[in-house]
């Protein structure tokens, strides 16, 4: 039987044992988006974990997306510098992660990922943070099997002509600082939003005064015009500019420009029948042109790599369009259907000596070109008043272009033997899950299985020269198919919330990067298909000791194997577990964060993924870090903290390795910013 139907077969099979069960989870409370000083975002409802995106958090993150997610237990981000890190979940990366904004995708362009889609994301321009873990969704894209991840706004309809408005600023060691405001102005008919914001840093030194080559300066501009002639209706065009630059401590370019276009438009209708609860179309357009070099924010020095000013601009145009409709077709049944295409083109222009001839005047050539045309549903069933059945199919129809004449590989140029090879897939997935609330005690017991088949990005077929072990081009690297049994409960009550979610995963045909790879008498960089078997979980929990204390604990742990090889599977993060103290009363509030991070011994130099791969072992480290708040009346905050209070020198795990950089001191791994102080201002109008 084929792994398809294996893993269909495992995942229907696995719904048989746990229906009658029992098994399952209790009933959402509302999300928490309003705490003070997030030092840890909490899974309040089965799998899904909110975070207030304004809110101030410790450590302070970077202005974007990636080290944002830093707090929600799980997930590490892989460190090139001070800005544009990859974020990793459960050891997964890149489009493992499905990342959304506003239900829109942004694919970057750089083919050595210097802009993941998080780095395009000013995460204080938008509402909240949604994180669904696992392959426990089909309706935010294609390929999801570590997570899907949402940056969303909640734009409500104005009962009465009126406004409202955020503003921010931050300030901190480094030469940090952040400017955000956001202004909302409506009537019952028709609104406006607009939301810009501005943040850079200079190089950040690590604890032990080393300077590190990490500097960004990054401004975005969002904006909305809507229309609402009655409670049910929106139709909504928005549009987004952004650009930017960031010196990298990993590599030897740094990022010039992160130019961004963005237009969307959306139309919505809520209640249109009995049965027809929702009905949503989006259309979106999005434009990645990233530019990087080797003498723009550093000083440049010729290598026998680079002899010349050197430049590459590479750019991507992403289209996409989806429809949803939410049915009610009984009292105790709903379901959500939807259709969705995606296709997006990049292109690549490089000069080796920019003096003789600028970038600028050459021409852009196509590399490559995907497309992908979906159908999804979902359905809820409430089987009684405490249990919850809960599914969804999707059915992606992949094609994949390979545009390139040449290959650019360790021996040299050569003839692309995929040149204009196409490439036409058909890859299902599914999930179930079923969730039941005790009767006599405020818990969620909860179990699912999913299944998703993910066609290989553009990093992992097309760029950088990666080979295959039997030949020059990796466009023929297999899909991955990825079957995962998620697991868990959530207690909320009046003084303790706790919740843990354990899951274990197997992997078929994973495709794992892997460099310095032997090919005869050469060493090239190859892509391979592999089995792979992943465990873990989270673990999260809060503890109301009585006015004013409260304690907070989060532990996160994922362990992966390489079956085919029998060794460890490279690039998993190692335990790591926080415990914040909070003191709160009146206009004040008060915590300190302790984050203790253990060794891992567990690695394979040289394999990884498409970020980065195993440089070797690491030893642990714990840090200390404060924070305090004041309202001084409502809709105000000023808080202030001190990250690494004692100064620590410690990289982590997840980091790139440290490269020459011309006045830098070289370390084996990108290291942490040592103690760093920050202070921020926030006001809510009305």
């Amino acid at each position: 039987m084929s792994n398809r139907s294996d893993a269909m077969r495992a995942l229907w099979f696995a719904s048989l044992i746990l229906l009658p069960a029992g098994i399952a989870a209790a009933t959402p409370g509302d999300r928490e988006l309003s705490e003070v000083v997030v030092t840890a975002a909490r899974m309040h409802e089965p799998l899904v974990v909110v975070t207030d995106a304004r809110a101030p958090r410790q450590p302070v993150p970077a202005h974007d997306g990636a080290d944002y997610l830093k707090t929600v237990p799980g997930f590490s981000v892989i460190r090139k510098g001070g800005a544009g890190g990859d974020p990793v979940f459960r050891g997964m990366a890149a489009s493992r992660i499905n990342v959304e904004i506003d239900g829109e995708q942004v694919l970057g362009g750089c083919g050595m990922r210097m802009d993941p889609p998080t780095a395009y994301v000013f995460p204080e321009a938008y509402d909240r943070i949604v994180v669904i873990k696992g392959p426990q969704t089909v309706r935010h894209g294609p390929g999801n099997s570590a997570a899907s991840v949402s940056f969303e706004r909640n734009l409500e309809r104005f009962l009465e002509p009126g406004y409202e408005a955020h503003a921010s600023l931050l300030g901190g060691s480094f030469g940090r600082n952040d400017v955000v405001g956001d202004l909302r102005l409506g009537t019952p008919v028709v609104y406006g939003w607009l939301t810009g914001t501005r943040s850079e840093a200079e190089d950040f030194t690590d604890g032990a005064g080393r300077r590190v080559n990490s500097a960004y300066r990054r401004w975005s501009a969002n904006a909305a015009l809507g229309w609402t002639p009655d409670d049910d209706t929106r139709i909504e065009l928005t549009s987004v500019l952004s650009d930017g630059e960031a010196a990298y401590a990993d590599r030897m370019m740094d990022g010039a420009a992160f130019d961004r276009e963005n237009v969307g438009l959306r139309f919505e209708r809520r209640r249109l029948s009995a049965h027809v609860a929702r009905f949503e179309a989006q259309a979106f357009y999005n434009y990645a042109d990233h530019v990087m070099d080797n003498f723009s924010l550093r000083e440049f020095v010729p290598t026998t790599m680079m002899p010349g000013r050197s430049v590459s601009n590479p750019d991507r145009r992403t289209r996409g369009a989806r429809t949803e409709i939410d049915l009610v077709l009984t009292p105790t049944l709903s379901a959500t259907l939807g259709l969705e295409r995606q296709e997006n083109r990049h292109t690549l222009r490089s000069t080796m000596n920019e003096t003789m001839r600028s970038y600028a005047s050459m021409a852009r050539v196509e590399d490559a070109r995907f497309r992908s045309d979906s159908v999804y549903g979902e359905i809820m069933w409430r089987l009684d008043e405490r249990r919850r059945l809960i599914g969804g199919l999707r059915s992606d129809d992949w094609r994949a272009r390979d545009a390139r004449t040449v290959l650019t590989v360790s021996m040299g140029s050569v003839a692309n033997p995929t040149a204009d090879a196409q490439r036409h897939e058909r890859l299902d997935g599914g999930f179930l899950r079923l969730e039941s609330d005790l009767a006599a005690r405020p818990v969620t017991l909860y179990a699912g299985v999913g299944h998703v088949e993910r066609f290989p990005d553009y990093w992992e077929l097309v760029s950088a020269g990666k080979e295959s072990v039997t030949g020059l081009s990796a466009f023929g690297t297999r899909p991955e198919k990825t079957t995962q049994l998620d697991t868990g409960l959530v207690w909320q009550a009046n003084r303790i919330t706790f919740s843990l979610s354990g899951f274990v995963s197997d992997v078929g045909d994973y495709i794992l990067v892997q460099s310095n790879y032997m090919k005869g008498m050469r060493a090239t960089t190859v892509v391979r298909n592999v089995a792979a078997r992943t465990w873990g979980g989270e673990l999260d929990a809060t503890l109301r000791m009585g006015e004013p204390w409260s304690l907070t604990g989060t532990l996160a742990h994922v362990r992966g194997d390489n079956r085919t090889d029998s060794t460890p599977l490279a690039q998993m993060s190692p335990l790591e577990a926080r415990l914040a103290l909070g003191y709160e009363r009146g206009a004040w509030t008060a915590g300190a964060l302790v984050r203790a991070v253990a060794a891992q011994d567990r690695y394979v130099v040289g394999q990884g993924n498409i970020v980065g791969q195993d440089i070797g072992p690491t030893g642990g480290f714990s840090l200390l870090s404060l924070n305090a708040a004041w309202r001084p009346r409502d809709g105000m905050l000023v808080a202030a903290g001190v990250d690494n209070l004692f100064d620590r020198v410690y990289a982590e795990h997840l980091s790139r390795a440290g490269a020459m950089v011309q006045g830098y001191v070289q370390t084996r791994r990108v290291n942490e910013p040592g103690r760093t102080l920050w202070l921020k201002a926030s006001a809510n109008l009305p």
